[in-house]
């Protein structure tokens, strides 16, 4: 059994735990998540199951979506509402005009610190654990990019905002950072994630949802291919003969994005071309069969002017 579940987690579970609720539900133990959501926060948390494991790591390259809830004039040690109170202050009569200026700051690639109690890890032991202890924690900035920020509601203390983001924003870490701009404190209230890469909460399940199809023996109908992780890289379409080579790991000669045009296609040493490449140009791709099935991610190599499969998900996977 491989593919995604959208599952669509409920407030007070921890990832972990709903890993667990699934590896029993569908009798499988190669199941993870992509993606923590914290048990604060509800919404879309991709659970990838047998080969999909295998793409966890990408499904989240196209970004995030989130509603969320902030209260203003406090903190917290953990930036939420469960955390302990560190102070309390007077909130300004502050107008919407006001609070969208200091929100377009936030908009774009920018350096932000973890919360301390997070799951990064620090010499091999999450962040939260040292926290927890009493260890004082000071996590380096990371780079991340907020490519929307709506303010939907505010009613003194209360904001409420729809974020896009990229992977890697911490919306606890959002929340904080606009106390401080702001000067009186924040911290999340609560969370709601609408979209994580190519899932949306529209389409999500419950976990009552996959019981009752485990129970009917409809699990199928909720898995998706593990294709979906990939589909924000550029595909080449590759021949029986070049496939094997890839099956194999072994690299493979075809224009890269160096030579100005993206290869659609790929028959032993001819191509054609049919896209002219974006100014990000991509150095990944997916490797695909005759059927559009993605079968690896190679990686464009300049020094040798080749594709280097760098993961394979046959031959054992299954038709």
């Amino acid at each position: 059994m491989d593919g995604i579940l959208n599952i669509n987690k409920p407030v007070g579970l921890t990832s972990h735990d709903v890993v667990a609720r699934v590896r029993r539900l569908l009798h499988q133990r190669r199941v993870g998540h992509a993606g923590t959501l914290d048990p604060l926060a509800r919404g879309v948390l991709p659970i990838c199951v047998g080969l999909a494991t295998r793409v966890a790591d990408y499904l989240s390259e196209s970004g995030k979506a989130y509603q969320a809830e902030i209260v203003l004039g406090g903190e917290t040690d953990t930036y939420d509402r469960e955390g302990r109170i560190l102070s309390m202050q007077p909130v300004p009569d502050f107008t919407r005009e006001q609070l969208e200026g200091v929100l377009r700051a936030f908009l774009g690639p920018q350096l932000q610190v973890p919360p301390p109690y997070s799951a990064i890890k620090l010499q091999g032991e999450p962040a939260y654990r040292r926290a927890r202890a009493g260890e004082s924690l000071k996590l380096e900035a990371r780079p991340v990019v907020i490519e929307r920020l709506v303010l939907l509601a505010w009613e003194k203390p209360r904001l409420q905002l729809e974020i896009e983001c990229s992977k890697g924003t911490y919306i606890r870490s959002l929340a904080h950072d606009l106390g401080q701009r702001l000067g009186c404190g924040a911290y999340l209230s609560a969370l709601l994630r609408t979209r994580s890469g190519p899932l949306i909460l529209q389409e999500s399940i419950t976990l009552e949802q996959l019981a009752e199809a485990a129970e009917s023996g409809q699990l199928e109908r909720y898995l998706l291919p593990l294709d979906i992780a990939l589909q924000h890289y550029p595909a080449l379409v590759v021949d029986a003969r070049t496939l094997q080579r890839v099956l194999h790991g072994n690299s493979f000669r075809a224009p890269g994005p160096e030579a100005g045009l993206w290869p659609s296609r790929v028959t032993g040493p001819g191509w054609r071309a049919t896209a002219s490449l974006q100014e990000e140009e991509p150095r990944l791709a997916r490797i695909c069969d005759e059927q559009g099935r993605t079968w690896a991610l190679a990686a464009w190599k300049p020094e040798q002017q080749l594709w280097q499969p760098m993961r394979v998900f046959g031959p054992e996977r299954r038709s």
